[in-house]
Formats: structure tokens, C-alpha cells, sequence
């Protein structure tokens, strides 16, 4: 489902009809029905200030709370952050009220992948490249430790240009679920598509279980229809699990050596991402994404019995001005949810970030202090520097096999004298991440880090966390 999420002030909507014709928030115009599941629908939405079409999912709150299904879709926005990429439908914000959550998304034109093999079989090449694009974008959101877990046509979407949109991160997992066994146990994915190690239910590799998958998809774009199927699921799970498939006459030698090695059923040998990446057939005509990540711009939106919508109803104008002070960047400051979230005692971060991806820490030096210090050490390490008021990017050059080292720092206003800096790795791999944190951000920032953040001066803080 290609959604994006936003969130509204549903007073103003749910007067008049549920949802077109009216507005949210007074930014998003809302459009015809999209689609629905369960807990939420997908509107086609405008934003009346830019004329971006958007797609909006709209979650009620009530239903997830009923059925405790709160931290499944905090995950998710949580893995949506994570997966910024050119062949990934894009999370644009998120908004909540009262009784509604919204994601606003990306509006991807092209309509879904599976459209187009309901027509028949693709010429090679077209297949050859919704493939590529569709592994380069498994293989960001491995390096990212997401993994999808439910990959297939209805979920890749195609844009105006004929490009890859992955969407539907529902069913998606991060490695910080991983059991002590270094396996995942839920059983999840379409019939069709899924891996006999997920059939077995005694735990599996789900960045292997996503291989599978792409397989399976590379077949039907191939072949125009699936490589294991059965009107009874049953008999067609017990072709997935004995990996009974015939390739048609008509694909090469290479490709269905391909393809063996893809829909291999015992996970131990199939194929790799950079194995799948160094392969002949697929490196035909293959071209590298190169592209760079914007820091995440997200609100602290779901939280059980909390309305956060009066902090979330600033216009843009207001934030803009809020955050300069005679030409300067001014940090955004923290309302009492962000304020509770730094404290160890009720640590509300896994809202947004699952995982040691990212330092945090406290200091009384102002906000052009800090930032020339980031530059500094960006130097040293040769680092590019990119900066928007107080947001600042460093962006390494060493190619790896998850990709150059991205790191994205924000500062914010804890009190007018008290800044909390917030640095995160945004790409590339983790143990490098923490490695430049020990030996270059720590040592390089010390002087500006406060030893003990209880004894700063905390008289600015609001009554009711004190």
C-alpha cells in the first residue's frame, strides 16, 4: 500500500465527510479513497500550500489500542525513518489527534508492479531492471538492519518514470527483534512468496527469508505467473518447502541458474545480497544509487491516552521563525514529551529509534560552538559537512559494503542555557559508527559536554516533569 502519514486536527475534518473534500491540519486536501485495511485507509491527499500530491494513511487509534497493537505501529514508523532511498516510498511526516494518527507519505503514480505482470510476462530487460532496483533496495534496508518480510508485486509500486517504489513495511522487522538463537520466529508474508525456512516455524534468517522472496517475484516478472502454485495452500506449501519449480523454455541458461541459486531452500547456501549483486546476469546494465540522505523530520506523535495534537499544529512559518534569532539558527526547543523521553527512568525513544544507532549529550556552550566543533572534526577525518540551521550532516567518503558512513547531528533547547545534541548514524555500518564516536566525537566534543546533566541548571524546566 502506498501510503504517507499525516496527521490532523480531525475536528476540522471528520465534520465534513470522512475525508474528501475536507482538509487536515488545514495543509492536506483530501482526496479519493485509495485503499483500506483494517485499522487504516489511504487517501490520495494535496498540500494546498506546494500542490504536492501525497498519499495519507490514516490510523484509528482506538482499534490499535484495542487489539495492543500500539508498538507494532510505533516500529514502523520507526523502520520508516531507517529506509530513506530512491526505490523506498517515502514517509514525508507524521501527525496524530486525539482519536487519529496519519503518515504522510510519498504519492507514487505508476500503480502497483503486479499490473503490469497481470498482463503477461516482461521482456527481459524491463525485468532485469524492476530487479536491480528492487535489490538495491533490500540491500539498504538489510545494511539498515530492517527487513521487509513480505516483498511482491502488489507491494512494489512503479512511479511516472517506470522506477521501484518498496512499500508496505507492515509486516517488517529490525534486527533489534533478533532472538537469542540470531533467528526471527513469526510467521508472516503472502502464501506464494514465502520461504520454506518460514514454513518449518524453527526460526529463520529474515534477510535470507527477503531473498526468497525476490526470487519468487523475479520469476513471475519472467515467467507471468508463480513458480510454486496449487489451489490448495497446503499442497502448494508442500512444493515451497521440496523447492519444486520448473523454469519455462523460454528463460537462459543464466537466469535459471539464477534463479536456482535464489529459490535455494536451504538458507545456508542460497545466494547473498552482494553475491546476488556480483552475478552476471543481474550486473547487465546495472547502475548504482548514489544519492543523499535529508536528516528525519518526524514528531513525537504516539503515545497511549496523550493528545499532542496542540503541539503539533504550528505552521511552517512559525516553526521557521521560532528557530532564528537575529540571523542566527536557533535550536527547536523540547516540549514536555521530548523533555521526559532524555530521562533513563521513562525512556519513551523506541518510539522513533530501536536501537544504539545514535549518542546523545547535554552542554551549556551555545549553538555556533557546537556546530564549528562538528566541523572540526568532520575535518580531520575528511569528512563532507553539510548544515541547515541546526542540523548538521557528515558524510565520509570510504566506499564499504554498506555504503559510506553518514552522520547526522541536531541540536536542541533544553533551557535557554542548556543544549541537548542529539548525533546519529544515518548510513553505513554500525561498528564504524560507534568506532568514530570512541575515538573522534567523544574526545573532540568532551569540552563541551557537561560530566553530569543532573547538576545543570534545570529552573527552565516545565512543573509537571520536574
Amino acid at each position: 500500500m502506498a501510503a504517507a502519514v499525516a496527521t490532523s486536527t480531525a475536528a476540522r475534518s471528520s465534520s465534513k465527510k470522512e475525508y474528501p473534500g475536507g482538509l487536515i491540519l488545514d495543509r492536506y486536501e483530501v482526496g479519493k479513497l485509495l485503499g483500506h485495511g483494517t485499522f487504516a485507509k489511504v487517501y490520495h491527499a494535496r498540500n494546498i500550500k506546494t500542490n504536492e500530491s501525497v498519499a495519507i494513511k490514516v490510523i484509528d487509534k482506538e482499534k490499535i489500542l484495542r487489539v495492543g497493537l500500539t508498538a507494532h505501529v510505533k516500529r514502523e514508523v520507526s523502520i520508516l525513518r531507517r529506509v530513506r532511498h530512491p526505490n523506498i516510498v517515502q514517509l514525508y511526516e507524521v501527525m496524530a489527534t486525539k482519536s487519529k494518527i496519519f503518515f504522510v507519505m510519498e504519492y507514487v503514480k505508476g500503480g502497483e508492479l503486479f499490473n503490469k505482470v497481470a498482463k503477461g510476462r516482461l521482456k527481459e530487460d524491463d525485468a532485469r531492471k524492476y530487479f536491480q532496483q528492487l535489490i538495491s533496495a533490500v540491500a539498504f534496508c538489510h545494511a539498515r538492519g530492517v527487513f521487509h518480510r513480505d516483498l511482491k508485486p502488489e507491494n512494489i509500486l512503479l512511479d511516472e518514470d517506470g522506477n521501484v517504489k518498496v512499500s508496505d513495511f507492515g509486516l517488517s522487522a529490525i534486527s533489534e527483534q533478533i532472538k537469542q538463537d540470531g533467528l526471527f520466529h513469526t510467521f508472516c508474508g503472502t502464501p506464494a512468496y514465502v520461504a520454506p525456512e518460514v514454513l518449518a516455524r524453527k526460526g529463520y534468517d529474515a534477510a535470507k527469508v527477503d531473498i526468497w522472496s525476490c526470487g519468487v517475484i523475479l520469476f513471475v516478472l519472467m515467467a507471468g505467473y508463480l513458480p510454486f502454485h496449487d489451489q490448495n495452500v497446503m499442497a502448494m506449501y508442500k512444493k515451497i518447502y521440496k523447492g519444486e519449480f520448473r523454469c519455462p523454455r523460454w528463460f537462459s541458461p543464466e537466469l535459471t541458474r539464477f534463479l536456482t541459486r535464489l529459490l535455494d531452500t536451504n538458507p545456508d547456501t542460497r545466494i547473498t545480497i552482494s553475491e546476488i549483486m556480483n552475478n552476471r546476469w543481474f550486473k547487465k546494465g546495472f547502475k548504482h544509487v548514489k544519492f543523499y540522505i535529508e536528516d528525519d523530520k518526524l514528531c513525537n506523535v504516539i503515545d497511549d491516552g496523550i493528545d499532542y495534537s496542540s503541539d503539533l499544529s504550528e505552521s511552517e512559518s512559525e516553526i521557521e521563525s521560532r528557530r532564528r534569532i537575529g540571523g542566527l539558527p536557533r535550536p527547536a526547543s523540547l516540549n514536555a514529551f521530548d523533555i521526559i523521553s532524555f530521562s533513563r527512568g521513562f525512556d519513551l525513544s523506541g518510539l522513533f529509534e530501536e536501537g544504539g544507532d545514535g549518542e546523545r549529550f547535554v552542554s551549556g556552550a551555545p549553538v555556533y560552538r557546537i556546530i564549528n566543533k562538528l566541523e572540526e572534526i568532520a575535518k580531520v577525518v575528511s569528512f563532507t559537512v553539510r548544515k541547515k540551521d541546526c542540523r548538521v550532516s557528515l558524510e565520509g567518503t570510504k566506499e564499504g559494503a554498506k555504503g559510506p558512513l553518514t552522520i547526522a547531528a541536531e541540536i536542541f533547547e533544553l533551557t535557554p542555557s542548556l543544549r541537548v545534541v542529539e548525533v546519529k548514524k544515518k548510513a553505513g555500518d554500525k561498528m564504524e559508527f560507534e568506532e568514530f564516536c570512541k575515538r573522534e566525537l567523544k574526545p573532540g566534543l568532551q569540552n563541551l559536554m557537561l560530566e553530569d546533566a543532573a547538576a545543570a541548571d534545570t529552573s527552565h524546566l516545565p512543573s509537571d516533569i520536574e
